[in-house]
């Protein structure tokens, strides 16, 4: 019993120092490992999924009609996603045309009467050149009695007729020469009003092209391809332009933000290789590579930055944004989602 228990006693104080050698072995290996990656590589848990996400704003205000679309569905670049009621824009087209119509009448009314206008003119010349060979006439004859006149062969009646007959016929010449100025007033009146109407008609008609582009603004299309968020909006809910109604995410292209120290970016460079590791998916290993960096520390980039000239100072240190892109982006597509955390490792040997 003695010699059995001495055994024993032997082999647990054997065993004893073996099973400590072997985690002190262990501990070393792996301290050695941590260490010597901590030396060649530089990590970080702060960084997200990145995309495209563009938000759908109505450009008229107006009650929703239909909605085309179901949260978190699939959509493409110019598809149907919401119609706005366009009954009061589409009375206002009409009497916008109403009066663009009569605009037009009022035009046509102008120029008739422009060319009646020149007919007129081509009249009173007529009148004119008639007037001035009665004039002539009449001066002769005037001149002739006064001669006949003094040499007594007619009576002071003739001579006085021929005179009034002179008088009388330039003060038609005379009326002819106004009625000639006052029909050239007349017609650049006219012309007057038909260059304004023109105007005018040409006013009503932009205001038409944009009303018009105002009911084409009731149907809300997509303008990129991607998948909806959640909709904020229901049927017959009246809406303000530019308002938000949902948000497409761009699902074609997605990209990682990591948020480095900024002790941990000196051998960073473009295009160097990363190890990505989403939180959702943490057995799948991602490969990426650095596109981009930033030119300004986060801190630049918020409401309100710091400002360390002012009051006491306590260094914090910053962290610079690193733009990542995707090696193999078409095999993980099914399983990007905007939002999602990675840790992102580094090799810097």
């Amino acid at each position: 019993m003695e010699n059995q228990a001495t055994t024993e006693k032997k082999k647990k104080s054997i065993v004893r120092p073996i099973i400590l050698g072997a985690v002190l072995i262990a501990g070393v290996i792996f301290g050695y490992k941590k260490i010597s990656f901590m030396l060649s590589h530089e990590t970080t848990d702060n960084a997200q999924v990145e995309t495209q996400i563009t938000p759908v704003l109505p450009r008229v205000s107006g009650y929703i009609k239909r909605i085309a679309v179901k949260d978190y569905d699939t959509v493409r670049a110019g598809q149907l996603l919401v119609e706005l009621d366009d009954d009061e824009l589409q009375s206002q087209l009409r009497q916008m045309q109403a009066d663009y119509d009569a605009a037009e009448a009022d035009i046509a009314n102008a120029k008739a009467a422009l060319n009646n206008a020149v007919v007129s003119l081509k009249g009173n010349k007529g009148s004119i050149d008639l007037n001035e060979v009665k004039v002539k006439q009449a001066k002769e004859d005037f001149e002739r009695n006064q001669n006949l006149f003094n040499d007594q062969a007619i009576t002071k009646k003739q001579l006085n007729d021929s005179r009034y007959a002179l008088e009388q016929t330039n003060q038609q010449f005379n009326n002819s020469q106004i009625d000639l100025n006052t029909a050239q007033t007349r017609i650049a009146i006219l012309q007057s009003t038909i260059k304004k109407s023109t105007a005018t008609l040409a006013s009503k008609k932009a205001t038409i092209d944009q009303q018009q582009l105002k009911i084409s603004y009731t149907k809300i299309y997509a303008p990129q391809s991607g998948k909806l968020g959640k909709r904020n909006v229901t049927e017959g809910q009246l809406v303000q332009a530019g308002s938000p109604l949902f948000s497409i995410v761009n699902d074609s292209s997605y990209w990682i933000v990591a948020n480095f120290k900024e002790t941990q970016i000196k051998k960073f460079h473009e295009g160097m290789p990363v190890d990505i590791e989403l939180d959702a998916y943490p057995d799948i290993k991602i490969g990426g590579n650095i596109e981009s960096l930033s030119d300004a520390t986060g801190a630049k980039f918020s409401l309100l930055p710091p400002d360390n000239a002012s009051g006491n100072f306590v260094k914090v240190t910053q962290r610079v944004p690193i733009k990542i892109g995707f090696n193999n982006l078409n095999e993980y597509r099914n399983i990007l989602r905007a939002g999602l955390s990675a840790d992102i490792t580094v090799s810097v040997k």
